[in-house]
């Protein structure tokens, strides 16, 4: 994506969807229906006054006062109830924040939820290319963030079902983005790593040969991102997230997820079951990560070598070090290990940390948070929802 694409002085008719994490599969999407429920004939919305929205897939969801432009049911005057996972919420809401509540399209195949209720949504199966391509072609969509995917630990379950959608996803977010010049951004990760490459500060190119879905996946889309930009022109740009920490969503079936949970059993005051041990693992706060994705789709594309993807890291740390460092603030909290064999195969085939030097060099990554000061902001969060 050129500078030019997403600005901080606003995107006017141009639209960011963010595709949001946490597919839930079963079901057929209705296309038909889908069109149905995006008319802006009288009797489904009304005018400069509140009523009802229907999504078009039989759900309806209370609206706030719209104006019918007669633009598409996603105008920039029309907001209804958003959708939900655990980076795809925030990111949402901090795009949100950033360019305007009416900027950025909430896409979930999901009941939406609250974190993004301050403007538009869509129920969407990104499976289904027709529905996708007319919710991109409608609404003038120029950048499309695709964070649909399996995670590590559920996807050893079910690997054809996260080899269909992880890939499925990327293909369709690919090939729309070609139809209609839009820039793409999708996460790797540290799953990407496998085989025998050097665990400490592992270098931003070397030879990657991973042991799980996951990690094919996002190696096999790191790749097809690649192709995208060098055959058709596509605006491709990608990081290689660590494990992500966020004290709003709770994540989803990764091999990391202990990260999170470990906190919320503290502030509970239970005793924490933890399912890894004595493996370092990369891990970043939720607001780097929200961050680190805008300050790419931002930089300078003339600068950019790599594109997909970019090594970032924050912190590195053993499940020891994390509970030493919440103990620091609550000396009574007790942890003790149970094993899971798929977490723990998993997080030893993974690296110990990132070297993230051309991250830093060619766009100007930079953490703003360490274990230290999150543990501090994820105890204070997490104590304000009064579990």
């Amino acid at each position: 994506m050129s500078k030019s694409k997403i600005t901080k002085i606003g995107i006017s008719a141009a639209l960011v969807l963010a595709l949001v994490v946490g597919v839930v599969v079963g079901g057929q999407f209705d296309f038909h229906r889908l069109l149905a429920g995006l008319s802006l004939d009288p009797p489904q919305l009304i005018p400069n006054g509140k009523g009802q929205i229907g999504t078009g897939i039989g759900v309806v969801h209370p609206a706030p006062a719209v104006v019918c432009t007669g633009k598409g049911l996603f105008s920039q005057f029309l907001a209804v109830a958003g959708a939900g996972g655990q980076i795809g919420s925030e990111l949402v809401t901090y795009l949100r924040g950033i360019y305007g509540g009416s900027n950025a399209i909430a896409a979930d195949l999901r009941e939406p939820a609250n974190p993004v209720i301050d403007g538009p949504s869509v129920k969407l199966d990104v499976l289904d290319k027709s529905a996708f391509s007319y919710i991109v072609h409608k609404n003038s969509v120029d950048t499309i963030f695709n964070l649909v995917a399996l995670l590590s630990a559920t996807g050893e379950k079910n690997p054809q079902l996260a080899w269909n959608i992880n890939m499925g996803a990327l293909n369709n977010s690919l090939e729309v983005a070609r139809e209609y010049n839009c820039a793409v951004f999708t996460p790797s990760s540290i799953g990407a790593f496998g085989g025998d490459f050097p665990r400490d500060k592992t270098p931003q190119d070397v030879v990657m040969q991973p042991d799980t879905m996951y990690g094919v996946c996002k190696v096999t889309g790191e790749l097809l991102s690649n192709y995208y930009y060098t055959r058709y022109g596509v605006d491709t740009r990608s990081v290689r997230f660590p494990g992500i920490i966020s004290n709003v969503t709770l994540p989803g079936g990764g091999t990391t997820d202990y990260a999170v949970e470990i906190y919320y059993a503290a502030v509970k005051g239970e005793k924490f079951v933890c399912p890894v041990r004595d493996v370092y693992m990369d891990m970043m706060y939720m607001p780097d990560a929200l961050r680190a994705m805008v300050e790419l789709m931002e930089a300078d594309p003339n600068k950019l070598r790599h594109r997909n993807s970019f090594n970032i890291a924050s912190m590195s740390f053993t499940p020891d070090i994390i509970y030493n460092e919440i103990r620091k603030r609550i000396p009574d909290f007790k942890m003790t290990y149970r094993i899971d064999p798929i977490k723990q195969g998993i997080a030893e085939g993974w690296p110990n940390s990132l070297d993230d030097t051309c991250a830093r060099e060619e766009w100007g990554w930079k953490p703003q948070w360490d274990l230290s000061s999150m543990t501090d902001d994820m105890l204070a969060a997490i104590r304000k929802k009064n579990l």
